[in-house]
């Protein structure tokens, strides 16, 4: 098994990295720009540009994957609402590009998707359930979802997902977790919405799931998150109590008050009976990676 990864110096990606190289199976990673991974090896590394299609062919003549965990995209939802057309070429034709070069190289293809293909009318999504996204940032994702879905002969998995959070070397982006902690940890006046419920993913947990999804060569969609379905808010609440931090600065507050471009859905959350019973998918509690933050 030689797994290629995209989007390598995002968290997802650096976790990817450090269990491939703990299991000893070979991969090449790949992000755009240089190696900001600290712990990836260079001679692990290639820069590609997902958009390139002459730069994906130059890799794959290099590497010859087995299998592509595609975790690169632009998943800031309300820059995505805003840039319509940068969220399409980096969510829908890179996926495009990709997925073709996969099916020429007869090599599996693993696209990373999103809760926000769902318009959160009820929660506890299973992976039959119909998509019915609110923003464009879903739209992108569940297009990218259709399109390798549609592709003939293609061996894919898609691995939806909530709120990815963890630690990192040299991150674009922070995560609700770590901002978190942060915030409370500097006393700062914060105002968190309750009325957004989500099931947030430790990202080892993630990774794990990605790449026994390759060892076992499994087709289809799978849902992968945090076991516990839970409040914006009651994430806050949860990790300053961890922490033994004080909730005196912490306010309430709703979704309409942060007016925000893009709409999110109320209310996500998986069922994971899929991944529990194909995969052996156990994921930890909230509280439970806390002290690994």
């Amino acid at each position: 098994m030689r797994i290629l990864i995209t989007g390598s110096n995002g968290l997802l990606g650096q976790k990817l990295v450090a269990q491939l190289l703990q299991k000893g199976i070979d991969f090449m990673a790949s992000s755009l720009g240089v190696n900001r991974n600290n712990d990836c090896p260079e001679e692990n590394y290639r820069t590609m540009d997902i958009c390139k299609r002459d730069e994906i062919a130059e890799v794959f003549k290099e590497f010859k994957p087995t299998h592509v965990i595609h975790t690169a995209a632009m998943t800031n939802v309300d820059a995505c609402e805003l840039n319509p057309q940068e969220c399409k070429s980096l969510n829908v034709d890179s996926v495009q590009l990709l997925a073709n070069q996969c099916l020429a190289e007869h090599c599996h293809f693993q696209l990373l998707s999103t809760d926000f293909v769902f318009d959160g009318s009820k929660g506890n999504y299973q992976e039959e359930d119909a998509p019915n996204p609110l923003s464009i940032y879903g739209h992108s994702k569940l297009q990218a979802e259709e399109y390798i879905k549609d592709l003939p002969s293609l061996q894919f998995s898609i691995v939806r997902t909530i709120i990815v959070y963890g630690t990192g070397n040299q991150l674009s982006r922070s995560n609700i977790v770590k901002w978190a902690k942060e915030a409370l940890l500097e006393g700062k006046e914060l105002s968190i919405i309750d009325d957004q419920f989500r099931a947030p993913t430790w990202a080892d947990d993630l990774a794990w799931a990605c790449i026994r999804i390759c060892e076992l060569n499994e087709n289809g969609i799978f849902h992968v998150s945090g076991p516990e379905t839970m409040s914006i808010y009651e994430i806050v609440e949860r990790i300053a109590k961890h922490y033994q931090l004080p909730m005196d600065q912490v306010k309430r507050t709703t979704s309409f008050s942060l007016s925000q471009p893009a709409v999110r859905p109320p209310r996500t959350g998986f069922n994971l009976s899929k991944a529990n019973s194909r995969l052996g998918y156990a994921p930890k509690s909230l509280e439970e990676t806390l002290d690994f933050i």
